[in-house]
């Protein structure tokens, strides 16, 4: 099959049957110049929207077209007849999960949460039902996404949204369990039988629609692709989309530590992103064009096509603000294509998800956030990295093993050939331990229980870039640990009391004793431990003290990486290898997203650098130029490493190594 396209949109139709006059504007003209405004190269476009209309003649059995337009008209396949003709692709659109107009009439459908409550609202509020794919919902979905194969045969791809692994307790599902002899009220079960019936939809429609069309790409969207779960992102027929709106919930830090895991599975996949201020159903909200740039530049770096999502009006013309804002983005994107198709992504670290190694996904400070924690660490202090599950190769120069990544039996054997071979590790809190608690590798230190204190200090033994030494709070306990051949970096000071009503002191936390209790960071030839969950306190408090501890060891470990720049901490830094054309492309990227209201990111103001030098481990070059500029840069090689300075970074900026 073609390769995806680099520029699309997602275009939601969500549409009230209380609205009237449905596509009552419709202009193919429009819609085209539209679409060649934004540099749009393909459009998902409606079939069935969550409402539960369908936008085209439907003769499935109670699907129904949306009831203010005019019937018989087809919008859905004007729009693909609009597209096609000007080269532009068009995935239909498919709300799987939802369907509105059908409650009423069959909440039998519906699914229930584990205590029977409803899934999405109670019948009093504004908002969607979800259905269960193990009722007779899965045959009247499966109908509608054949008929639209049927209607629509140029259709290169199907988006299948609101589907995912659920806890139900319907009537079919609690059907279901009382007939294997299980228990419907253990969550256990339950979850068993959700992630058969996400599997038998996903395997079922696949099936259905390739019946019509083998070469329809499927794709079944849950808004986020598990890590450690290739059995589900394999349902997936040819690629994957993240959807990771950072203004929408999922924040800035989502789509990096998403990418950089999904790259590693050897699909093609999308960053989908959105044109609106906020999130999905906005009417009249728009980002600014320099953040649309910026994403769409971390989408390129991280070896990803870009989706960008929109909503039509309910009368059936695109925006033309939406398309103009969009165009400033995927014109600049359609200049960079031909640098960034066919990647695969060059890493020197690679690290655990907490995620993907799902029994550890503990309780406790940082637990939750270390994957967030390390990858921030990894961008700001420059280092190439990938996000690993147990089922990938480890060709890294080190493994991280943050905070709560507990080892089995095939995690140990898996990490002492990698030891064995040359390989470092760096972990943090309760990594690296056995079932009892001792160490799974030589750390140099043994493991006691937690420190009497928390918050307790960390001590480094070494100097700091831009502190004077000092004793540094850490807002946890961290382990007890005894030397025991390891080089200490750091050491533990306890505060003189937890806080408490018998004995507090000033208003947060009691000082420190000035005495040392012990180790805290400690290094052996090829290991560091650091007794703290680093990562995630990282994520937490965002105290940056603590970052620069954590990249001393990790450097100690590094002494070689492959790239360094002087990029600023705020910068990104990727190292992308095209190996049919024989070139590596090192992409930096400048932005700062800021907080504008309550609890919101946005980037506004792209501030050029100058003058960034770059250093990266290569053969030797044969030309160093500027992407897409096509501009040569003096260089020198030495030792195995190709010098050069970038003059500017505006966002984006490629420098191509042939």
């Amino acid at each position: 099959m073609d390769q995806l396209p680099f520029r699309q949109i997602h275009l939601d139709f969500h549409t009230s049957e209380k609205i009237p006059g449905v596509g009552q504007d419709w202009s193919k003209a429009h819609f085209q110049e539209m679409l060649q405004l934004g540099h749009v190269s393909s459009i998902t476009v409606f079939s069935k929207c969550h409402h539960g209309w369908v936008y085209h003649p439907t003769a499935v059995p109670l699907s129904q077209q949306h009831p203010s337009m005019t019937p018989g008209f087809d919008l859905t396949g004007a729009i693909v007849e609009a597209a096609h003709e000007i080269g532009v692709q068009t995935p239909v659109y498919i709300s799987v999960g939802l369907d509105e107009k059908l409650v009423n009439t069959h909440s039998h459908w519906l699914r229930r949460n584990g205590d029977g409550s409803m899934g999405w609202v109670n019948w009093m509020q504004a908002g969607y039902h979800e259905f269960c794919l193990n009722s007779p919902y899965l045959d009247y979905v499966t109908a509608q996404a054949v008929e639209a194969a049927q209607r629509y045969p140029l259709t290169e791809g199907f988006f299948l949204d609101i589907v995912g692994v659920r806890d139900c307790a319907c009537q079919f599902c609690v059907s279901e369990l009382l007939r294997r002899g299980q228990d419907p009220r253990d969550a256990a079960a339950r979850a068993v039988l959700g992630r058969e019936t996400y599997t038998h939809y996903c395997r079922s429609i696949n099936a259905a629609v390739h019946a019509v069309n083998p070469k329809i790409r499927m794709f079944h969207n849950g808004g986020h692709i598990t890590r450690g779960d290739r059995e589900l992102a394999n349902l997936n027929t040819h690629h994957l989309e993240i959807e990771s709106l950072p203004t929408g919930g999922w924040g800035y830090d989502h789509f990096p530590l998403s990418a950089r895991y999904v790259q590693g599975l050897g699909r093609e996949f999308l960053g989908m992103t959105g044109k609106f201020h906020t999130t999905w159903g906005e009417f009249g909200g728009y980002k600014h064009p320099n953040a649309l740039r910026f994403e769409s530049s971390i989408s390129l770096a991280n070896g990803a096509k870009i989706s960008v999502g929109d909503q039509m009006h309910p009368f059936g013309q695109l925006d033309k603000a939406t398309y103009t804002l969009i165009g400033a983005a995927y014109g600049e994107v359609a200049q960079k294509e031909a640098w960034c198709s066919g990647t695969t992504n060059v890493a020197d670290v690679a690290f655990y998800s907490t995620e993907a190694i799902a029994k550890n996904r503990l309780s406790g400070v940082g637990a939750g956030q270390a994957d967030a924690g390390v990858v921030r660490v990894l961008q700001e202090g420059g280092i190439l990295f990938d996000v690993i599950d147990r089922d990938s190769a480890l060709d890294y120069k080190v493994v991280i093993l943050p905070d709560t990544i507990a080892v089995d039996d095939d995690l140990r054997a898996k990490l002492k050939v990698f030891l064995a071979r040359g390989g470092k590790i760096l972990a943090t809190g309760d990594s690296a331990l056995n079932a009892d608690g001792t160490f799974a590798f030589d750390f140099g230190v043994t493991a006691g229980g937690e420190s009497p204190t928390s918050p307790c200090y960390l001590v480094p033994c070494f100097d700091l870039d831009h502190w004077a030494n000092g004793a540094f709070v850490v807002y946890s306990t961290a382990k007890t640990l005894t030397l025991t051949g390891g080089e200490a970096l750091a050491v533990r000071e306890d505060a003189f009391f937890n806080r408490d009503y018998l004995h507090f002191c000033s208003h947060q936390h009691a000082p420190n004793t000035k005495e040392t209790a012990g180790p805290l960071m400690v290094a052996t030839t090829n290991t560091v431990y650091l007794g703290i969950p680093a990562f995630g306190l990282y994520a937490d408090k965002g105290q940056n003290v603590l970052r620069d501890i954590i990249l001393h060891g990790l450097r100690r470990l590094l002494p070689d990486p492959t790239l360094t720049t002087t990029l600023p901490a705020q910068g990104i830094q990727t190292v992308q290898r095209q190996a049919a054309e024989g070139r590596t492309v090192v992409h930096l990227i400048y932005g700062a997203p800021v907080r504008r209201g309550k609890d919101m990111e946005v980037v506004e103001d792209l501030i050029p650098v100058h003058d960034i030098a770059v250093a990266l481990c290569t053969d030797a070059p044969k030309r160093v130029y500027l992407a897409p500029q096509m501009t040569d840069l003096p260089f020198t090689y030495a030792d195995g490493m190709v010098k050069t300075t970038v003059p500017v970074v505006a966002c984006h900026q490629m420098v191509v190594v042939e």
